[in-house]
């Protein structure tokens, strides 16, 4: 091949001819220096020579980025490694795979658990589940975020400050840091604080190392075993199944309580426990899936993606008229006023169960409220997620002795034996029938005198007719 001495005019004028799809010139001062053209128009520097009787060609750069005299150079430099039997291009892999445990030992030195765990909750805000391929809920989200708080605020409700999440002393480690021996070591200080949501925490952290190994910037930072050695797994706090419920003798005292409470959270945790949902899935319900004429409630549901329909019982639909009414009331004049000077219009809730101070709009937490009452009622602690068991108990209890799978499709849980998963699809009259039964016996137990036949004028004015 004819060789040049590369000059500025040489290399800017070397064109591509129109029949070729690249052309080459080769220079005379440094051995296997050339420059390639493309019929686009592209320039580079390359490098051509052979190593072993194979030809090797190496990409050195833009003319535009690299003067004649440094490609000239860097051609020497290539032909060195040839001449040495070295293939340029395993030196360049070598060298990029270096670049590459450099810029990983910088992460391991630079990035924290903190940082890497907001970009996990991004993931966990923006991506559906793997399982139920269905977008993560709020509370779950939220409960990663507040997991990882560092407290010191001040409190939403009460005095005081909040205190640090359960996992917040890992936040400040680097990544490289979160070894076996450091999650062991915080999961013996926080199991015997509060062991219920370290074993939670320590699901939340397994989880999130699986996502930082699935990410090429955080692969082979941290140690493989942080949650599956010995010492971790020994250590996670062994938490049995709540069993926390009302009993029937204390269902009186209940309600006699939980209705002193303001219209919203008292309506809300009578519908936890006469229908038995979860309460993320009642929180959440709107007026449009309500139905008062053919007595029903449409709600979100764990396990099927489309929700589920459950009947609306005479007593709950009482409740839910009322808070209609009161949600339907203009507010007074002030209050008007007020947000005519903030520019807003007002309007009656989509929620069924609204709360001004929740960035949902509805309510998201009910515990003190919960707490209130039963520390009115004199009744030991009972979780407002042991409403749900409450109703499981009492609906199934030898008063009433309601079949399991009526139960299970109210409640939306998974059905597990073959006949009523394959067979059983009870319709909604069917289901009414117990639904019915159920809260009839609930309410007789908390000698609550209602009048069904009355019920469409509202709660007091049915329990005023009874």
């Amino acid at each position: 091949m004819a060789k040049v001495s590369f000059t500025a005019a040489r290399v800017n004028g070397h064109t591509c001819p129109a029949d070729k799809s690249q052309a080459f010139l080769w220079d005379s001062k440094a051995t296997g220096l050339g420059l390639r053209v493309t019929a686009a128009g592209a320039k580079a520097y390359i490098f051509q020579g052979k190593i072993h009787g194979k030809t090797v060609r190496v990409t050195i750069g833009d003319p535009r980025n690299w003067g004649i005299d440094d490609a000239q150079e860097e051609a020497r430099r290539l032909q060195r490694l040839v001449d040495k039997g070295i293939d340029p291009r395993e030196r360049r892999a070598e060298e990029q795979a270096s670049h590459a445990a450099r810029q990983a030992e910088r992460l391991r030195q630079d990035t924290t658990v903190k940082d890497a765990w907001d970009e996990y909750v991004q993931y966990l805000r923006t991506k559906t589940a793997s399982k139920s391929k269905r977008p993560r809920s709020e509370r779950y989200i939220n409960e990663h975020i507040s997991y990882t708080s560092h407290g010191g605020e001040p409190k939403k409700r009460g005095k005081g400050k909040t205190v640090p999440g359960p996992l917040w002393p890992l936040m400040t480690l680097n990544l490289g840091e979160l070894t076996g021996r450091r999650v062991a070591e915080w999961l013996d200080d926080e199991g015997g604080q509060r062991p219920t949501a370290a074993a939670y925490a320590y699901r939340m952290v397994r989880a999130f190392v699986r996502w930082c190994e699935g990410k090429e910037k955080y692969q082979g930072i941290i140690p493989a075993d942080v949650y599956s050695a010995k010492d971790v797994t020994d250590a996670v706090p062994r938490v049995g199944h709540r069993s926390d419920r009302l009993e029937r003798g204390q269902l009186a005292a209940w309600f006699g309580a939980v209705r002193q409470l303001p219209p919203v959270a008292s309506t809300y945790l009578q519908g936890l426990l006469l229908n038995g949902p979860r309460r993320g899935e009642l929180e959440a319900l709107q007026w449009e899936h309500v139905d008062f004429r053919w007595g029903s409630l449409h709600l979100k549901d764990k396990v099927e993606a489309q929700g589920r329909t459950i009947p609306l019982t005479p007593y709950f639909a009482s409740l839910l008229r009322e808070l209609r009414r009161i949600n339907e009331t203009p507010p007074n004049i002030r209050r008007l006023k007020t947000l005519t000077d903030r520019g807003e219009a007002w309007e009656p809730s989509k929620w069924v169960f609204p709360s001004p101070t929740s960035e949902s709009g509805h309510i998201t937490e009910a515990r003190t409220a919960h707490a209130r009452a039963l520390d009115a009622a004199g009744l030991p602690h009972v979780t407002v997620h042991g409403l749900r068991r409450s109703f499981t108990s009492l609906a199934k209890a030898r008063w009433l002795d309601a079949p399991a799978g009526v139960v299970a499709q109210i409640q939306g849980h998974k059905p597990s034996a073959i006949q009523e998963r394959h067979y059983t699809n009870r319709t909604l009259d069917e289901l009414r029938e117990w639904h019915n039964r159920i809260e009839a016996w609930m309410i007789e137990q908390a000698e609550i005198k209602f009048d069904a036949d009355a019920s469409k004028k509202g709660p007091q004015e049915a329990v005023d007719a009874a």
